[in-house]
Formats: structure tokens, C-alpha cells, sequence
């Protein structure tokens, strides 16, 4: 914090917002209401739009990583994916699994690709009048929505859009040899808050926090509210990660691990080919365009990870490649997501509306032709 009236006031006025109400992020969620019910006990939601604002275009299903709180596009209000989509009058949904124990099941690959995605995408197609579905999927909900476009090339889909979503870990720029990518996805959101403070933190402290990170994570906390004490937007991000990192009702991560294990054995899917439920699935049955954003300092996804997309999908009419700065979560819902990831997302469901216009066809006036 650099001292001056201005930082002085804010820095005050954050203790005795802390001090009121116990914290400063606003979590509240963005408005919804039930669709019904997927399979396996999976809800749909649609999210409810300012009033007055009558939404255009194909619907946006948000698809969560399974195992995954599904609330990682809407961490906290003004640092939400969701809300940015709702509020530029976009039709929108989330596929939500609920909270998961050690004990319960996420579902394997081969119900989520065969089964509860594809369930969903018929039920907002038809909720939305009949438009095909833009998919927009963050780390494993990428691969599962690319797969399912795989396997159903028949489904009403418009687009898939896969935020740092790996789909060659052995990538170039990848680590050699990478660990099991259930491993991999089990640890990964577990290090977003540690990511948040290396993002957050003045370029000179960027490298001694991270030296800072094996400590006492007191320790790094007291620096981080130190140093930003004065930082409102930082302050709330810190609050919205851990809120997220504590919606894991699984602490050891088994549940995450057992998905994922079924979902890219030996990272099979670096091929262009997987093997779900017993079946095949070859990546170039995909026909949509498909959207792909790396993050440059994504450890998880790394660029490298991401980018072999391009060779993968020879039957998508495009493929398009954006490197975003930010980590796992961060390319998500940092700071800067907001002008970069966000941006090239906004264009990209923006050049879905040329595509398939801005309403459903009229059934009546379609009868007469």
C-alpha cells in the first residue's frame, strides 16, 4: 500500500467493513431458477436477467468440472463470469452437480458424455425455443463439453468454448513426464488461492510470496492484507477463492481423482481419440467451432497443454487459439480476466448470434414456408 488520503481511507473503510459484516467480497449468487432435473440427480438452472432486459442470441450453458463446485463462474459479485454473461443479455444456464463427499459419485466419464451433458443440452435447446446450445466449459467441463460434441454430433450445439481445459498435458512447453491428469485436476484448484496472491501482489513481491508459499500460510496471509489492505477488489477475491476452496466437501479429493481416472486414462484424448464407456470417441466428429483460452502462467493447463487442440479437431469449421495472462482459476475470474478471457469470450458468442441469429425461428412462419 502506498500511504496517501486516498489509500488511508479505503484501508479504513475495509476494517469496518470487515468489521460489520465479516467480510468484503459480496458472494451472493446471481439470481436463478430451476429448469428440472438431469440424470443422476443433476439440476439445471437458468439464470434470471436484469429486469427489463430480454435476452438475444443462442443460450450459454455453463458446464462445471464434475466434482467441482459449480461455482467457479460465479465466485463473487463483480469477479463473475456468470454475472458478466447474464448482464450483457445472453440466455444463460448452469449444469450443477451439487456438493460431493468422499463418498458420493460424480458420475463417470461415460455418464457425463453420454448421459448428462447431452440430457442438459436437449433441455436448454428446448427451454431456449430451439436454438442450439453455446457451451462454455472451465478446465475438465472443457473436455467433457468438447467430448460430448464428439460423441453427439447430432446435438443442438452451437459452439464449445474450453477455459484452460489440457487436452495434450505432455504438450510442448507441458511438464516431461507429466503426473496422471486426475492428479493433476485433484491438486490443481486447491492451489488457486495461492495463485490469487502471486496475481494480486506487487511485481517486486510477486517472487518472495511465492518463495513465501511453503511457509505458514498465516504468515502469507498477514502479508497479503498488509501489503493490500487498501485493495477492495483484491481483498474480495482472497474471500471468494477460499469461499470456493471451502465448498469442497471432499477435503482429500477422492471424488475428484475417481472422475477424473475414467475420464482421460493415460491422457488418451492427446490422440484425438478416447475411449468412453467402452466406446470410442474420435475428436474429429466435432462440427461446431470450438473456442480454446490458455492461461501463460497456468501450471496445470499450461499453453502447451492447450494449443494441440488445433490438430485434434479437423472437422470443426474453427479453431481458435487465445493465451490469456492468469493461472488456473485466475484465467477464470482474476483480475485481468475481465479484459482479456472475458473479451475474447464476449466476441465469441457475439459471432454465435451471426450464425444463428438473435431469436428462434418463428414455428408458424416456418409452417408456411
Amino acid at each position: 500500500m502506498i500511504l496517501s488520503p486516498r489509500s488511508l481511507g479505503a484501508a479504513v473503510s475495509n476494517v469496518a467493513h470487515k468489521m460489520l459484516y465479516g467480510q468484503v467480497a459480496d458472494l451472493r449468487p446471481v439470481p436463478s431458477e430451476p429448469v428440472g432435473d438431469g440424470p443422476r440427480g443433476i439440476s439445471l438452472h437458468r439464470y434470471r436477467g436484469p429486469e427489463g432486459l430480454i435476452p438475444a442470441g443462442p443460450p450459454v450453458l455453463f458446464v462445471p468440472p464434475p466434482a467441482i463446485p459449480a461455482r467457479c463462474y460465479d465466485l463473487r459479485r463483480g469477479g463473475s463470469l456468470a454475472e458478466h454473461v447474464v448482464n450483457a443479455g445472453r440466455r444463460s444456464y448452469l449444469l450443477d452437480h451439487g456438493p460431493l463427499g468422499p463418498a458420493d459419485r460424480a458420475g463417470d466419464a461415460a455418464e457425463w458424455v453420454r448421459e448428462v451433458l447431452p440430457e442438459a443440452i436437449g433441455m436448454v435447446s428446448r427451454d431456449a425455443g430451439g436454438q442450439p446450445v453455446q457451451l462454455v466449459g472451465w478446465c475438465a467441463g472443457g473436455l467433457v463439453a468438447l467430448l460430448t460434441a464428439a460423441a453427439g454430433p447430432a446435438l443442438p450445439i452451437a459452439s464449445v468454448a474450453m477455459v484452460a481445459a489440457p487436452v495434450d498435458p505432455a504438450g510442448p512447453g507441458a511438464r516431461v513426464p507429466p503426473p496422471p491428469l486426475g492428479t493433476r485436476l485433484a491438486r490443481g484448484v486447491r492451489a488457486a488461492v495461492r495463485e490469487a496472491v502471486r496475481d494480486a501482489l506487487p511485481r517486486p513481491l510477486a517472487g518472495p510470496a511465492g518463495r513465501l508459499a511453503a511457509l505458514d500460510d498465516h504468515l502469507l496471509r498477514s502479508l497479503k492484507l498488509l501489503v493490500n489492505i487498501d485493495n477492495t477488489d483484491f481483498l474480495a477475491q482472497i474471500e471468494a477463492v477460499d469461499h470456493f476452496s471451502n465448498m469442497f466437501a471432499d477435503p482429500s479429493g477422492s471424488a475428484v481423482r475417481r472422475m477424473y481416472s475414467t475420464l482421460m486414462p493415460a491422457d488418451a484424448m492427446a490422440s484425438g481419440k478416447a475411449v468412453i464407456g467402452g466406446r470410442p470417441v474420435e475428436l474429429g466428429r466435432v462440427g461446431v467451432p470450438v473456442l480454446a483460452i490458455a492461461g501463460r502462467d497456468d501450471a496445470l493447463a499450461p499453453v502447451g497443454a492447450v494449443r494441440p487442440v488445433t490438430r485434434l479437431l479437423p472437422g470443426a469449421p474453427e479453431v481458435r487459439v487465445e493465451v490469456v495472462p492468469g493461472g488456473h482459476l485466475g484465467v477464470l475470474t482474476g483480475a485481468s480476466a475481465r479484459t482479456t478471457t472475458w473479451a475474447h469470450l464476449d466476441r465469441w458468442l457475439d459471432e454465435g448470434i451471426v450464425r444463428h441469429g438473435i431469436r428462434p425461428p418463428r414455428r408458424d412462419a416456418a409452417a408456411t414456408v
